[in-house]
Formats: structure tokens, C-alpha cells, sequence
């Protein structure tokens, strides 16, 4: 309806996009009259619509319908037609209207004779409509289709109008435009090869085959008739292998052959039958298989070969053939393949195998032709560059194989012969196979040549049947022929065989390189051929392929474009048969060596994956082929090519693979000489004068330079790739005739024209490192070399040394410096002419250099050219050996003096390196004397004051570290030859005779380079330093972790000792040396340089000794002990406390040995020299912390040897004279000795006891030294500590001391070392003694005290109470009375000291009532009970003596606090005396004073606050109800008034209501028993809220508070009676008491939890 709405409005108001959209929209509907209806519309907007848009839309509708099964869309398809014929658009372009008319060709076809279906008034509709004359392939198509309507009867209406059909499109296809002809071809294919069920399209497709089949049966078309078959063929493939796939099941066959059918054209019974089935919806295949075949039968028969196509030809090569001739092979192959491959199974089989026979007989009829044609199929798939166009499978090929093993068997001699013979491909092609990857094809290869062998007259017969015995091995391996084949061509030599065998098999050889040499053979059967004679060589098989070889090099040298791959690789395997079996040929042919050359310059890369020619070239001249080149010219030309192709060549490959080539071959150095060697030129000059002429006669002939031009044509590029190449060669014969050649280059290098021109520094290096390789070949061990060999005269070492002298260039030198160190062995007397140049230059350079290349010079150097010298020492060359020793010498200094320019991390191993080579047991110390030498005479100099320290430190490490390179002998050899120098050294520089020279070793050098440290040219003070660093070193050294690692790594034990008694020995006479020298200078300014060395050299042998073993060291310091001198008695001693610590396992033969020396040790305690007074003091000490040690360590076993030792030290104590530090070492001494001796210093104890007591009494000395004061509080707690028991006698005199201490230590802190001691003295006094002798001893100490130093009262109660926390329960109940009358005695300190300050007394009494409590808290209630009570009563006892009850109640107060909940079981009786004490001291209630002295307040504010402090303990710890109601009401009006006690003043009141009192009050409240008495308690507490004081308010509300706080919500029951007066409050006059108010409620409020606001 919208469709017809839409034709029938006017065409104004409509968008186009619109229209399009609605009717082609419409048009792709499935219902017929809505299409019908957009046609309408479409030819009513057809001007308004795109045309090509209309076409392809009229197209799909032909693409939807089908008629066979819906014939009511004629009339839709047919006005669909009428609008399409009217686009003028398909006119003026072209490819509509060849898709239209592909697309409208299966409606055309007849497919029904019944003139009334749909199907056929279409395809008449089509016929009659203008499409036909529009385009040419259906010209008079109209015509045709009425004429076979007319003539023809209904019933074969549909073959005869489809046959007309098929002859007239094919007429008109190939009569047509050539040019359009492909196009039209391919459009048809793909119609034809349109899928669909459709009858109509099924049908077409078979007349669209049989159309180009008869195409091509037709000769009219000629350059486009192989590019349609091609495409038929193709398509033909394609049908029938699709038909392959679809086996009919049940499918009847046809009584139809190919055979018999003898039409052009497909039956039309066989067309009509399949269309029949086709109708009734039946499957066809058979039907459509049958035609299929048909077509291709007629395709073999009607397929022509080119007219450039001659099967004439012996080979068949595809390389050379023409497009139209590999075109027709390629259809030859692919019918072959298709038919062969059908052949083989299927229902079609033998209708395949008629045309298999219809194929040879039509094209391949002739056998020699079929072999032929067979050849290419069984060696096509070798072809890399494919020119058929076509892929040879393995099976396709192996199929071939099979067929032509057939047909050859069934061939006569005569034929066999002749397939047998040169000009045949067969043998050829099967041999070829024989090297086929595939298994499968080798066998039938070889069935094939199987076949041939009963021709024994054959060319190939001894071939063939050599193969036929391998048959196994080859199907077996694909690479075994060529291994046959080169082993039966190998026989020719080796094999005595018959002459014509011989000549038979050489026939058969040159017959297949012929083979290889023919161009009409293809290139590929040419290189499979080579790869089968792989193993196959000598001058023979090249030259039969120079031919060939010369034919490909021309074509890649003129069209390198047009090499195949197969030519290439054929190439290449040419020239891989230049080798050593055919090198010979190159000498004999010129020919050959020109090609040979000539493929070394090709180096065009044609294919990117295969290499140059020239590589594989150069890769042949291998070190077996160039010494086959047995003419030596032929040599020197092929190296003089591969120089100047390295001189030539860009490819970085092609130089690496020179390079390789040149390094892999053997050459005479005389060719090489030939090829470096300059046009003839004077000898160099050997001397400056020679040069300078030479120079001048340049100048004047300038004329002669201009004759010769070929004298200055010199490449120095070429002479530096040939050095560059020599660099790396091995095997060079006679290597010793290149020297005078490279010398002479050298010399040219050093003219100044040669440096001018160009920087030759990198050629001297080329030239000096050929000239190392040639000393190292000539004498790989650094030898001498026989004249015989190389005259030393040939080797110009000035030339060398000039070398280096005039080069800037640190790479030079160094190959200058390594030449030098090679020549050293060879020519030592040559070189040592020259060796101080040489290693002055080398500290004057090249040790500047860092880097590892130099590193490397500089050994090398080092170790070649120094072992020659010493190796000439031996000769006859040196003079005498001292010179040698002189040399080595001087270079040592070279090295030193260039030292600090060397960089640090290269300065250890080059010094390492150079003494090494020149012998660290006889060098190493010459070294470290000069580095001591360069350091005080240069090193200080240059340093700054502030640096020097660590200057030195650094150089010192770095001396260590070189010593540490060498092994232990030769740092012990060192270390004494220094010492050995040092002695030999003058004391002075006045003291030198001028006669007296310095020796080094062996020798007196003549001159300062030959001396170590020259007295002479340096002054007094460097001489004084030297010794000192030298000195301070060898200590160091000894003594530094890596020379005692090698000490304890050393493993020849004696050998080591030996040396360390050696070393001892030296450092003891040196020592003697310096001892006397300190004398010798005592009044001198050098004296304390003297005593400073000295001591320097006890460190020494301090360290010497710190590496002897025991054995050896105790004897020593017995000796040395024993010494005149003071310093070396102490240093003794020294060592031997030392040695002592460090070691703990000691053996007991050595025990016995140390205890030897106690004796004399007390004898030097013993020792007094007025002259030497100081010393001696000091030597004394050390002496009694010697005999410290040696008691510490073996006197538990070995206690009888210190016996004297106690009693020497007591005598040094007991003097008054002795010096206090001598004391306090005594003091150690006697500790130690005390503690180890233990009983057996019982009978010393009468004198040491007194003796030691009476140096503590001394406080002046013991404050002013506290190592001192140290030393006597050690030993007494040593004493006490050993022998407590034995301490009674003095035990009183001991406590008075240890009190009197505490005061003093006081001032050095609880940390310091005195504390801690006196601390341990105090326990071992208060824990180790029995309580008999330690009470009476502190009652009396007490007495003692108590007047004189009230301050030690504290420190003994401490003692006491330490002591009684320790006593025992028995010992406690039987010594009970005694401590109470001891304690009642002492608590009479406060009123004995009644005037004296309150705060002291209190501080004593503290520590007298806490001692009290330590032995309260250890008694029984039973045993506390009465003690409590007689304390009380002892407190009530006198009315004056009213201070005692101040110290009862504190007591009672500490008593509560440890005693807690206890203490109310005792506290009954307290109640009312407290509350009388309460009433007595409140001055609101009584005007007297309490205590009868000028201090009553402060002792009554003290008596209150203990009370009040008692009161609330014991109300806290109640938990046994002891507060009962007449306690309560006793104690309540006491405690509440006191909130107007202002005894004390305002400070002192507040403070102590609110510390004490209001916690008292309010703990109070809560213990009462009887809550009833809250009321009253609360209503006494607001009572002091009327008072007249504001500060006793202010203090009631805090009291009021902090019982509701205790009381919490039970104070709600108090609350009515506490508002008025709280009411009151609020207004109170004074301001501060109406805020606490105000705070008061709240709180009340916070702690009941409901608001009182209201009640204001």
C-alpha cells in the first residue's frame, strides 16, 4: 500500500535518500506483490534514484527467486528485466553489464522443454530483451534459440538449444576482442563455480565448461590460447576434485565410457538425463562426473602444443623455454598429476586410465618424448626458481617413478639402449634422485636403473652395477650415493684395476661433468648432479667444469640479474671443487687460475640468503690447497689478490674471511718480504750526521724523485693491512727473514718525511708487534738464538730505544718496552747497553698510565727484560757481578722515584712484579729502604703539617701490603738486612769517616744512583727520621694482620723459629746499639730523639716476642730482667705481663719456668736507687703487677712461690715513706695474693690488718688519689672477703673505717667502681660474720659514732640491717634481747639530740627505724607483741622526756605501713593516747606548749602529722572491724577539731589538712563499724563551716567533700541536714570559701547523681 501511496504522489516534496530507502528497501522484501509494487514506484522515480543502485538491487532480486520451485515470480523477474534493459547505464559502462549478464546467464539456459513453465518463457523473456545485442557474447543468441525451437522436437528441445548455446558463446568468445578475452574467461569461471541448488545454475555451470573446452579446441586464438587453458584447466581440476570427494553411495553407474563417446561436444542424452534428475530433486553425480570427464577428454585432445615447442630436443629445460612452451608443460604436469592421481582408485578408475593412455597417445606418443616428459617429473621438484609454475609433490614424483619403471620394462634393448645413451636424460635424472630426501623415491629411482642393467655395452653399466650392490644402503641413507660415488671414482687411483675397466668408469665420469658442462642442461640437474659427485675431485672433475664455470662468472659479471638460484648454488659448489686434489691444475692451466681469481673479485651478493661468491673463493684456499700450489710464483700471486682485495674491499665479511683465510695458511716469510719490501732504497742511517746528509742530498735532487715516481709510490695502507694480518699468523716458515724487511720499514717510519705525511704511530706499532711475534716464534722460552738462525747485527735495537725516545704515544712505548723485554733474552749484551734509557723513560712515562694494557707492558717488561740482566751476571757479558747488582739497583730507584706519579691501585702490583722478577729475598729490603728514603727526604717536604699523619699512615699500609706479597723468609730476611743497614749506619752525620762508604750487599757502589741512603748529600735530621720510619715500619709490619696470617698459614715450623731467634737476636743488638747511643747523647738536644727510638725498638721486640713461642720467650725476659738498664728491665716485664694475659692454656713445664722468675721480680719490688728514684718507681709497679698476674694465673696450683710475695708487699705498705703508687700496687698485689693463698695467709694477717687500716685512716691521701684510695678498698674487701672469720680481732677497726668511707665515696656516685667496692664490702661485713661477733662489734662502733661522726650511723644501721635480713629465725630469737636493748638504746637518738636539727635527727632516725622494722618483720606476733608494748611504755615512761613519744609514734606510723592489716590486732591501746595527743597539740584547745623547747611547734606539727599518718593507715587496713562505736566517738571530736588546728601558721595548716588530715577523716568515715555515727561525724564536720577562720570553713567543705565521696550514694541520707549550711555558704563573705561551695555542690551533684539546685 505505501508503495503504491508512493507511485501514486507527485515526485516533489520527496527527500532522494528517502525514496532510495523506501523502494529498494521494499524491493529486498520475501513477498511477491510488494516487490511487484516498489517496481512501479522504482519506474516512477527512476530519474531521482542512483542507476548503479537500481542495477545491483533488479540483480539480488534475480539472486532470491527461484522458478523451478516458486514459477509465480515470473512476472516479478520479467518487469524486473524490462526496467534493467532500459538503464542506459549498462551501456556506458562495461562491467554492469558483464556482472549483469553473468549474473542473468543460468536464466537463460533451457532446463525444460514445457513452453508454459516459468523456467521457460524466463529464459525466453531473457532472449527477446535488448540484454543479448548489448553484449557480444550473446550476439544472435535470439536467433539461435528460435531456430532450435522451430526445428527441433519438445522432447530433445533442451540438448539441442544448450548445445546451440555452447557453440554460440564460444564462437563469440573467441571471435571476440582478444584483449577482453581473459576477463570474460574469469567472469565465466566464476559463474560456473557459483555454488547453488538451483537446476538452472547447475546446468550452466556444465555450459559454461563445455564453452571453454571448445574455447580451446579453437587455434584462432594465439597469444592468449595457454593463458585459457591454463585457467580451464584449472577449473577442470578443480571440478573434478570436488566430484572426487562426493563417492555416490547407491548411484547405479553409467553404461557410458570416455573411450566410446566420439562427440566434440557433450552427448546430449547424457545432458538431458542429468537435468532430468536434476528436476525430480535426484542426485546426479554420475550423471555430472560423466560430463566432467568428457570436457576433459576433450580438453587433452583439443589442447595444442606451441609452435616454438620442439620435442626434439634431448633435454626438455624448463629454464630456457619460452612462456607459451612452460605453459604447455605446466598442463602437461597438472593432467598427468589429475589423472594419475585418478587412475589409482575410485569408481572413475579405468575411465581415468583411458585418458591416461588418451594423453601419451595425443601428446607423448613417441617413447623418447614420454621419457623425456617423465625426466621433468621426476627431477622438477629439485627446481628451486620454478619457472612451470607448478609444485611436483614426493608423490606425484614417486608415481612417475613407478609409471616409467612400467613403461622401461617394457621396452625392447634397442630402446633401452638409446635411453641408456649420453644425449639421454634418463640416467641422468635418475641418479639424481638417488640423492632425494624421500626413501620412497630413491627405490623406485632405483628399480628404474634396475631396469637398464642388462645394456652391459652401456657408457653407465659400471656405475649401475656398482649401485645395484648398494641398493639397500641408498634407499636407506639419503646421503650414501654420494659416498658410492666417490668412493668407486676414488678406485681410479688407488685401485689396481684393469685398463678399459679404468677407461669405462673415466668415460662415465667425464659423461656426467659433460653433463654438468652442457648449457642445454638445466642448472638445477647440473648442481644435483655436482651435489652426487660431491666426494668426487682432482684436476679431472675441475677441469671438465672450467667451462661451465667461466660461462656462469661472465653472467654474473654482465647480468648478475639473471642468475637462477639454481645457477648460483651451482656456482658455488664449482668453485668448492678448487681444493688440495685439484690445487695442482691452478700451476699447469692459466685458465684455471684466471677463473679462480676472477670469482675472488666477485663479490656481488645476488641472492640475500646465499653468500658471495667471493667468500666461498676465499673460503677454498685453505692451509692443505695452498700448499698444493706447489709453484711458489702461483703462491705469491694468489696472496698478493687477497692483499689488494683487503686493500680494496667495503664487505666487513670479506676482510674477516681474508683475514681468517691468511691466518689458516702456511707462508713463507720471503713471500711476505716480497709483498711488504719497498722499491730499493739506501740503508737508514745509522747516525744523526748520516741523516742530515741524506737530507741534503734530497734538496738538491729534487729532479730524481720526478724520474722514479715508482720509489715514492708507496701504500703504507697496504704495508699496515699485511702488519695487521702478521699480527695473528702462526704458521710462518722461517719467520726470522722478515726482520731486516721490518726493521728497514721502521726506519722508514722514522724519517721526518714518513711523519710528516702521515701518522705513523699506529704502523711503528704494527712493525714493533710483528717483530715480538717473530722473538717469541724464534724462542718461545726467552732464549738465546743461534746466529745460525737470526745474526743479532740484523737487529737494530738503537733503532728500538729511538723509537721511544721520539714517539709521543704511551701504545708505542709499550709495544717499544715488550719488543725490548723479548730481544733482552735473545741479545742480553745489546740490550744492556741500552737498559737505563730504557726504564728512565718508562718512570718518567709510561708508569703514569692507568690502564690495564700499560699494567700488562710494564710486567712484561719488567720480567723479561730484568731476568736477562741477571741472567747475563752469569755470562762473560758483565764485568762483574757487582755491576749487575748496581743496575738492579738503579732501576729499583727508577721505580721509586716515579712512584708517586704512578696511579695508587697500579703502584702495589708493579712493585710486586719488579721484585719478584728480581728476587724478594735479596731485593725486597733494597726497595723499602728507598721508599724510607724517598719518604723522608720528599714526601715530607711536599706534605702539609696537618697531613701528615695520615700521609704517612697511608704509605705505611702500602709498604705492608708490598711486604705481604713475598713469603715469610723473605720478610724476616728483609726485616734484618734493615736492621743489619740500620746498625751499620753512623750514630751521627759527623760521625762519618769520609774514608767510609755505605754498603748495600755485596758491593760499594761508586756512584749516589748505586747508594740506599746517602749520609753524605742528606742532613742530620733526615739521617735521625730515616732510622725512625725505618724503625716504626719493621713494628708495624710485625705486628699487622696479614704478616701473622702468613706467619700462622707458614709450615715449615723450625725453619720459623729459626728465623724468629735470628730476628730476636738482630732486634736485641740493635737495641744494645741504641741503649748505648742514649747514653752516649744523654746531655745532647738528640737525647729524647734517642730514648724515643729506644722505645720504638722495645715495641719492636715487643711484637718479635708476641710472635715467639714460649719456650724461647720465658729464658729471654729472665735475661733481660737481669739487664743494668732500668727501661729494658721494665720493658721485660712488660712483655712478660703481656704474654701472660694473652694466653690462657699453658703447659706445666712452662708454669715452672714463669714461677723461676718470681724471685726476681721481688727483687726489683725490693730495689731502691736514689739515682734513679722515678724509674724505679715505675719498674716496681710493674714488677708487683707481674707477680699480680703470675699469682692470678698459677698460684691456686702453685701457691708456696708467693708467700714472700705477701710478705714483701706487706713491708712495702707498712713503710710511711713509700711511694703511693708503689703503695697501691702493693695494695692490687695483696688482694690477689690474699684471695689465691687463701689459709696460708693466715699468720700474715697480725701485720697486714693493722697496716692496711692505717692506710685508710689516712682521708688526706686517699681523697687526693683515688687509684689509691681504689687499691685499699679492694684489698681490704679481698682480705674480707677470703678470710672473714679470721677478721675479729679487727673487726670494730674495719667497721669505723668502712662507715668512715661511705662518706667519701659519696662524692664519686653509685656507679663509680669505689662505690661498687665498698658496697661488696659492706655486704660481706653485714652477711658473712656470725651475729655474736658482729652485734657487739657495731654496739660498740655505735658508742664510737655516736658523738664524734653521727653521719656514719646511717652506713652501720645499713650493715646491721643487711644483717639481720639475713640472720637466721634461731639465731634471731636468741639474740633478741641483745638487739632490743641495742634498739632501745639507739632510739634514744632524738632525744639525746633533743636541740639539734630537726631535719638531720629525723634523717638517722630513719635509718635506726628502719633497721628496727627489718627485724620487726622478721618476729612472730608472740615475739613482736611485747616489744611493741615495751616500746610504748618506754615512750610514756618520763613526762620530760617527750621526744621519745615523737619517735614511738613514727614508729608506730612505719610499723602500720609495713605491718598493714596486722597491726590492729596491737593498735588497741593506742586509740586513747592518740586521741589525748590530738586534743594536747590542737591550739584551739589548750594554750601550753607540748614540747619544753624553742622548737615545740615544729616538733608538735611533726608529732601530728605521724599520729594523723598512724590513724588513716590503720583505718585503711582495717578489715577485722576495729573501729568499733566508742573508738569511733573516742577519736571523732579529736580529729574533726583539728580542722581548726592552725598549729604551724596558714602554710603548714593547709598543707597538712589536705595531705593528712581530710584522707584521715574521710578513710574515718568509711571504717566506722556503726554507720548510725555518720550523722554525727558529718554534722561536727559542718559545725566547722560556722567557724570564724574562712581557712577553717574553706577546709571543712574539703573534709565534707571527700566523705561523700567515700560515703558515695549513701551520703544521700546526710544531705538534708548538710543544705542549710551549705545554703550559708553560698553567701559567705569571703569569696573564695563561696566558689569552693558552689564546687562542692556540684561534685555532691556528680557524686549522687541528681540535682541539688533546686534546694538553693
Amino acid at each position: 500500500m505505501a508503495c503504491m501511496m508512493l507511485s501514486g504522489t507527485e515526485q516533489e516534496g520527496f527527500d532522494q535518500a528517502f525514496i532510495e530507502e523506501a523502494i529498494f528497501g521494499r524491493l529486498k522484501d520475501d513477498n511477491r506483490d510488494v516487490v511487484m509494487s516498489a517496481l512501479s514506484s522504482l519506474e516512477t522515480f527512476r530519474k531521482q534514484v542512483n542507476p548503479e543502485v537500481i542495477v545491483s538491487s533488479l540483480l539480488n532480486i534475480f539472486q532470491k527467486a527461484d522458478l523451478s520451485k516458486d514459477g509465480k515470480w515470473y512476472k516479478v523477474l520479467e518487469r524486473a528485466v524490462k526496467i534493467l534493459v532500459k538503464e542506459k547505464i549498462l551501456k556506458e559502462k562495461k562491467e554492469l553489464l558483464d556482472a549483469t549478464v553473468m549474473q542473468l546467464l543460468p536464466f537463460m539456459t533451457i532446463t525444460n522443454a514445457n513452453s508454459k513453465s516459468s523456467d521457460w518463457k524466463m529464459a525466453v523473456c531473457l532472449s527477446e530483451s535488448d540484454l543479448c545485442s548489448l553484449h557480444p557474447l550473446l550476439k544472435g543468441w535470439p536467433e539461435a534459440l528460435e531456430e532450435a525451437i522451430k526445428s527441433t522436437e519438445s522432447a530433445e528441445l533442451v540438448g539441442v538449444a544448450n548445445e546451440k548455446m555452447i557453440l554460440l558463446l564460444s564462437g563469440n568468445l573467441t571471435s571476440g576482442d582478444p584483449l577482453l578475452l581473459l576477463q570474460m574467461v574469469d567472469d565465466l569461471i566464476l559463474v560456473a563455480e557459483t555454488e547453488s541448488d538451483s537446476v538452472g545454475q547447475k546446468v550452466t555451470t556444465h555450459i559454461i565448461g563445455s564453452v571453454l573446452v571448445q574455447c580451446c579446441c579453437n587455434t584462432q586464438m594465439k597469444e592468449n590460447y595457454f593463458p585459457v587453458a591454463i585457467r580451464v584447466f584449472r577449473f577442470l581440476d578443480k571440478k573434478i576434485k570436488n566430484l572426487r570427494t562426493y563417492e555416490p553411495e547407491e548411484e547405479t553407474p553409467l553404461n557410458w565410457s570416455v573411450e566410446t563417446a566420439e562427440e566434440t561436444l557433450v552427448p546430449k542424452d547424457l545432458l538431458s538425463a542429468y537435468i532430468g534428475k536434476l528436476s525430480s530433486d535426484e542426485t546426479a553425480h554420475a550423471e555430472e562426473s560423466a560430463m566432467v570427464l568428457f570436457l576433459l577428454k576433450n580438453f587433452i585432445n583439443g589442447l595444442k602444443p606451441p609452435l616454438s615447442f620442439s620435442k626434439e630436443e634431448s633435454w626438455w629445460n624448463p629454464e630456457s623455454l619460452n612462456q607459451s612452451s612452460q605453459d604447455y608443460l605446466h598442463l602437461l604436469l597438472g593432467l598427468f598429476d589429475l589423472l594419475v592421481s585418478g587412475a589409482s582408485e575410485g569408481s572413475d578408475a579405468l575411465q581415468y586410465r583411458a585418458l591416461m593412455n588418451l594423453l601419451f597417445k595425443v601428446h607423448l606418443k613417441d617413447s623418447e618424448v614420454l621419457f623425456k616428459f617423465l625426466s621433468i617429473l621426476w627431477t622438477y621438484s629439485y627446481n628451486l626458481s620454478n619457472q612451470l609454475n607448478y609444485e611436483v609433490s614426493a608423490m606425484l614424483q614417486t608415481q612417475a617413478l613407478y609409471i616409467g619403471y612400467a613403461l622401461l620394462e617394457s621396452q625392447t634393448n634397442q630402446k633401452k639402449k638409446k635411453l641408456l645413451s649420453p644425449s639421454s636424460p634418463v640416467v641422468i635424472s635418475l641418479l639424481i634422485n638417488l640423492g632425494s630426501p624421500v626413501s620412497e623415491v630413491r627405490r623406485a629411482a632405483l628399480n628404474c636403473l634396475h631396469s637398464l642393467r642388462g645394456i652391459k655395452d652401456s657408457l653407465f653399466h659400471p656405475v649401475l652395477h656398482h649401485l645395484e650392490e648398494k641398493t639397500e644402503e641408498i634407499v636407506s641413507d639419503p646421503t650414501y650415493i654420494a659416498q658410492i660415488m666417490g668412493t668407486l671414482f676414488e678406485e681410479l687411483e688407488t685401485q689396481p684395476k684393469q685398463k678399459s675397466q679404468k677407461k669405462k668408469l673415466l668415460e662415465a665420469l667425464e659423461n656426467i661433468l659433460d653433463c654438468v658442462q652442457n648449457p642445454i642442461f638445466p642448472s638445477y640437474i647440473a648442481r644435483n648432479l655436482l651435489k652426487i659427485l660431491h666426494e668426487i675431485h682432482g684436476e679431472m672433475v675441475l677441469s671438465h667444469l672450467l667451462p661451465v664455470l667461466d660461462r656462469l662468472l661472465e653472467k654474473v659479471s654482465k647480468k648478475p640479474e639473471e642468475m637462477l638460484k639454481d645457477e648460483v648454488i651451482l656456482l658455488h659448489l664449482i668453485l668448492g671443487k678448487f681444493n688440495e686434489y685439484s690445487a695442482t691444475l691452478l700451476c699447469k692451466n692459466q685458465q684455471s687460475l684466471d677463473l679462480f681469481i676472477k670469482s675472488l673479485h666477485a663479490d656481488k651478493k645476488i641472492y640475500e640468503e646465499i653468500p658471495a661468491f667471493q667468500i666461498t673463493a676465499l673460503g677454498q684456499i685453505t692451509k692443505p690447497f695452498f700448499a698444493a700450489v706447489s709453484d711458489g710464483m702461483v703462491q705469491q700471486k694468489l696472496l698478493k689478490v687477497l692483499f689488494d682485495l683487503l686493500l680494496n674491499c667495503k664487505n666487513p665479511l670479506c676482510a674477516q674471511t681474508i683475514s681468517s683465510v691468511f691466518k689458516g695458511i702456511t707462508v713463507c716469510a720471503e713471500q711476505i718480504v716480497r709483498e711488504l719490501e719497498p722499491p730499493k732504497k739506501t740503508k737508514s742511517p745509522a747516525t744523526v750526521q748520516q741523516t742530515r746528509r741524506e737530507k741534503m742530498q734530497q734538496q738538491r735532487k729534487p729532479q730524481d724523485a720526478e724520474l722514479a715516481p715508482e720509489t715514492n709510490h708507496f701504500s703504507w695502507q697496504r704495508v699496515m693491512l699485511i702488519l695487521e694480518l702478521l699480527q695473528h699468523k702462526k704458521k710462518l716458515r722461517r719467520p726470522q727473514a722478515l726482520v731486516p724487511a721490518l726493521f728497514n720499514l721502521l726506519s722508514r717510519c722514522l724519517e721526518p718525511m714518513a711523519s710528516e705525511e702521515e701518522n705513523m704511530e699506529y704502523t711503528k706499532q704494527l712493525i714493533l708487534s710483528c717483530l715480538l711475534n717473530i722473538c717469541q716464534k724464534l724462542s718461545s722460552d726467552g732464549s738465546k738464538v743461534p746466529a745460525v738462525i737470526l745474526d743479532k747485527e740484523k737487529f737494530n735495537v738503537e733503532l728500538i730505544v729511538q723509537c721511544i725516545r721520539i714517539s709521543k704515544m704511551p701504545q708505542t712505548h709499550h709495544h717499544a718496552l715488550l719488543l725490548l723485554g723479548a730481544v733482552a733474552g735473545m741479545f742480553p749484551d745489546k740490550v744492556l747497553h741500552n737498559i737505563m734509557p730504557i726504564f728512565t723513560f718508562m718512570g718518567a712515562n709510561v708508569l703514569r698510565l692507568d690502564d690495564t694494557y700499560t699494567f700488562q707492558v710494564i710486567n712484561k717488561t719488567v720480567q723479561m727484560v730484568i731476568p736477562a740482566l741477571i741472567q747475563a751476571e752469569d755470562s762473560d757479558l758483565s764485568e762483574s757481578s757487582g755491576g749487575v747488582e748496581e743496575v738492579v739497583i738503579k732501576i729499583i730507584r727508577v721505580f721509586v722515584d716515579a712512584l708517586p706519579h704512578v696511579p695508587e691501585h697500579r703502584r702495589l702490583p708493579i712493585l710486586s712484579q719488579l721484585i719478584t722478577t728480581v728476587g724478594g729475598d735479596k731485593f725486597l729490603w733494597v726497595l723499602l729502604v728507598l721508599l724510607f728514603e724517598q719518604y723522608v727526604t720528599k714526601t715530607v717536604t711536599a706534605t702539609s703539617s696537618t697531613d701528615k699523619d695520615a700521609v704517612l699512615e697511608a704509605d705505611t699500609e702500602f709498604w705492608i701490603s708490598i711486604c705481604c706479597e713475598f713469603n715469610v723468609r723473605s720478610q724476616f730476611q728483609s726485616v734484618m738486612k734493615i736492621i743489619q743497614y740500620l746498625t751499620e749506619l753512623p750514630e751521627n752525620k759527623e760521625d762519618d769517616p769520609g774514608t767510609k762508604k755505605l754498603r748495600t750487599c755485596k758491593t760499594k757502589p761508586k756512584n749516589q744512583d748505586g747508594q740506599l741512603f746517602n749520609v753524605e748529600s742528606h742532613s742530620d735530621k733526615q739521617l735521625r727520621h730515616f732510622k725512625f720510619l725505618s724503625v716504626s715500619f719493621m713494628s708495624q709490619l710485625l705486628s699487622s694482620q696479614s704478616f701473622v696470617k702468613k706467619i700462622v698459614e707458614y709450615e715449615g715450623r723450625e725453619e720459623l723459629q729459626e728465623l724468629e731467634q735470628r730476628l730476636l737476636e738482630e732486634v736485641l743488638h740493635y737495641i744494645n746499639t741504641v741503649a748505648s747511643s742514649v747514653e752516649g747523647n744523654v746531655d745532647k738536644p738528640t737525647a729524647k730523639f734517642w730514648r724515643v727510638l729506644l722505645s720504638k725498638c722495645y715495641d719492636m721486640l715487643d711484637k718479635v716476642n708476641a710472635l715467639l713461642p714460649t719456650e724461647t720467650f720465658i729464658p729471654v725476659i729472665g735475661g733481660l730482667m737481669m739487664n743494668q738498664l732500668p727501661s729494658v728491665r721494665r720493658k721485660a716485664m712488660d712483655l712478660l705481663n703481656n704474654k701472660v694475659q694473652q694466653r690462657t692454656k699453658w703447659q706445666k713445664s712452662q708454669i715452672l719456668q714463669l714461677l723461676e722468675l718470681v724471685p726476681e721480680l721481688i727483687a726489683i719490688v725490693k730495689c731502691r736507687r736514689k739515682e734513679e728514684e722515678e724509674e724505679q718507681a715505675i719498674n716496681r709497679q710493674t714488677a708487683l703487677f707481674s707477680l699480680k698476674l703470675l699469682c692470678k694465673g698459677f698460684g691456686t696450683e702453685n701457691p708456696a712461690p708467693f708467700v714472700p710475695v705477701l710478705k714483701t708487699a706487706i713491708d712495702l705498705i707498712s713503710s710511711e715513706k713509700e711511694e703511693k703508687n708503689v703503695m697501691g700496687s702493693a695494695l692490687l698485689c695483696i688482694a690477689e695474693v690474699t684471695c689465691t693463698l687463701k689459709a696460708q695467709a693466715i699468720p700474715q694477717l697480725p701485720r697486714l690488718m693493722p697496716a692496711l687500716l692505717k692506710t685508710l685512716k689516712n682521708k688526706k691521701e686517699l681523697v687526693s688519689n683515688e687509684i689509691y684510695l681504689l687499691s685499699a678498698i679492694t684489698a681490704l674487701l679481698k682480705v674480707a672477703e677470703t678470710l672473714p672469720h679470721f677478721l675479729s680481732p679487727y673487726l670494730l677497726e674495719c667497721l669505723l673505717q668502712v662507715v668512715r668511707l661511705e662518706k667519701i665515696v659519696a662524692e664519686f656516685g653509685p656507679s663509680s667502681q669505689i662505690s661498687v667496692r665498698v658496697s661488696t664490702l659492706k655486704t660481706i661485713l653485714a652477711t658473712r660474720l656470725a651475729p655474736r661477733i658482729l652485734l657487739p662489734a657495731v654496739t660498740k662502733c655505735y658508742s664510737e659514732v655516736l658523738h664524734t661522726r653521727k653521719n656514719c650511723l646511717g652506713p652501720l644501721m645499713n650493715i646491721l640491717k643487711e644483717h639481720i635480713a639475713g640472720m637466721e629465725k634461731e639465731h634471731l630469737i636468741s639474740h633478741q634481747p641483745e638487739l632490743t636493748a641495742f634498739f632501745m638504746k639507739v632510739l634514744d637518738f632524738r632525744t639525746e639530740h633533743a636541740e639539734d636539727d630537726l631535719e638531720e635527727v629525723g634523717k638517722i632516725e630513719a635509718y635506726i627505724i628502719d633497721c628496727l622494722i627489718s627485724m620487726v618483720m622478721k618476729l612472730s606476733e608472740a615475739s613482736f607483741r611485747p616489744l611493741f608494748f615495751k616500746l610504748f611504755d618506754w615512750s610514756k615512761t618520763e613526762a620530760t622526756l617527750r621526744d621519745r613519744l615523737l619517735t614511738f609514734h613514727r614508729i608506730a606510723d612505719c610499723i602500720a605501713d609495713k605491718l598493714k592489716g596486722l597491726f590492729t590486732l596491737f593498735a588497741g591501746h593506742l586509740v586513747k593516747p592518740f586521741a589525748e595527743t590530738l586534743n594536747q597539740v590542737n591550739i584551739s584547745k589548750t594554750d601550753e606548749a607540748f614540747f619544753d623547747s624553742d622548737n615545740n611547734t615544729e616538733k608538735s606539727c611533726l608529732l601530728l602529722q605521724f599520729t594523723v599518718d598512724c590513724l588513716h593507715k590503720l583505718f585503711l587496713f582495717d578489715t577485722q572491724k576495729f573501729l568499733s562505736k566508742e573508738r569511733a566517738e573516742t577519736l571523732m571530736q579529736p580529729l574533726v577539731d583539728q580542722l581548726e588546728n592552725v598549729l604551724g601558721g596558714d602554710e603548714k595548716f593547709q598543707e597538712r589538712v589536705t595531705a593528712h588530715l581530710i584522707p584521715c577523716i574521710a578513710q574515718f568515715s568509711v571504717a566506722m563499724a556503726d554507720d548510725s555515727l555518720w550523722k554525727p561525724l558529718n554534722y561536727q564536720i559542718l559545725l566547722k563551716t560556722r567557724h570564724n577562720s574562712p581557712k577553717v570553713r574553706f577546709a571543712a567543705l574539703l573534709a565534707l567533700i571527700e566523705v561523700a565521696q567515700k560515703l558515695k550514694e549513701n551520703y544521700l541520707v546526710l544531705l538534708p541536714e548538710s543544705i542549710p549550711f551549705l545554703a550559708e555558704l553560698m553567701e559567705d563573705e569571703c569569696e573564695e570559701v563561696e566558689q569552693q561551695c558552689q564546687k562542692t555542690i556540684q561534685q555532691l551533684e556528680v557524686i549522687l547523681g541528681e540535682p541539688l539546685q533546686s534546694y538553693f
